[in-house]
């Protein structure tokens, strides 16, 4: 069963909201931090070290 990478990453973000409750300015920082990272000067060296 294939399951897409998107829809893996909400079920385990809606678990893990609803299990541990982080304050929504944290899920909000963490968020905005992924997607300002993704679209900077540090992305070959974040791209290397996940592969």
């Amino acid at each position: 069963m294939d399951v897409p990478l998107w829809l893996a990453l909400l079920c385990v973000g809606v678990l893990g909201v609803k299990l541990i409750r982080p304050p929504w300015w944290l899920i909000a920082a963490l968020l905005l931090g992924g997607y300002l990272l993704a679209d900077s000067l540090l992305t070959p060296l974040i791209d290397s070290v996940v592969k």
